[in-house]
């Protein structure tokens, strides 16, 4: 089994982080440089940051944000939100990213993410997919989960890693912030139908909920924010626990 990464993720509007709950309720988490460089620190083996009013704002990323926070960190860094352009990509590159992410514009463009990967490489290119539960299967959204995109996530996955997506940051709408687990029956679908990794974002609350994405939901990466801002579960201790639990990771933190 492929070692299974760890990513802290900083949502942030106006410059600070924030977490809600099913992407409403946002609440102050601090600033995103310091959390970044703690998050390192303590064991994450990504960062992720979200600038999540952007796209909704017809604004681009907070480079400035981006570009202090990657000062603060010596672990791979993916900043989304708010790009819509190869130039726009290429200043937050240009900014501190190592890998950049894009969901609404990617579902307005499929072409979008064929240029960034011809650019910067398909590695560099993560398509979010915000999935929400509709009957047996999962609709996609966009602008920060504000509209639905028409489109069923599981098809989306598989046409967003036909035009070089190289990695899939999917949340469930219907977990995030309500820390009862990772929805694993979503996770496990999108990672059966595509040969990129898939990240499971939406639901973090425990290192038990870790062990079941990796294991029932056959993620390659899970992603969480509330648990770390808020101290509710630290990094060393999550992964001495999926290490007992003989799932690989990163070790020592």
């Amino acid at each position: 089994m492929l070692t299974k990464r760890i990513i802290a993720c900083l949502d942030v509007r106006a410059g600070r982080v924030v977490k809600g709950i099913q992407f409403t309720d946002l609440r102050d988490a601090g600033d995103p440089a310091e959390l970044a460089h703690a998050h390192a620190a303590s064991g994450a083996d990504e960062i992720v940051l979200l600038d999540i009013s952007a796209t909704h704002e017809q604004r681009a990323t907070l480079l400035d944000t981006v570009s202090r926070t990657a000062r603060q960190l010596f672990i791979p860094f993916t900043v989304g939100g708010g790009i819509r352009t190869l130039d726009e990509a290429a200043a937050v590159f240009a900014a501190g990213a190592d890998k950049i992410s894009i969901n609404s514009s990617a579902l307005a463009d499929s072409t979008l993410i064929t240029r960034i990967a011809e650019r910067f490489g398909s590695q560099a290119v993560v398509v979010a997919i915000d999935a929400k539960r509709s009957g047996n299967s999962w609709a996609a959204f966009t602008h920060g989960g504000r509209k639905p995109a028409g489109r069923d996530a599981i098809e989306w996955a598989r046409e967003a890693e036909s035009y070089g997506a190289g990695e899939i940051l999917l949340t469930s709408m219907d977990r995030d912030g309500t820390g009862i687990g990772f929805d694993c029956d979503l996770t496990r679908a999108v990672a059966q139908a595509v040969r990129i990794p898939v990240i499971a974002s939406g639901g973090a609350g425990g290192a038990g909920h870790f062990v079941e994405v990796f294991r029932d939901g056959a993620a390659d990466a899970a992603l969480a924010a509330s648990i770390f801002h808020y101290g509710y579960s630290r990094l060393a201790d999550l992964k001495a626990e999926l290490n007992s639990q003989d799932i690989p990771v990163r070790w020592p933190c």
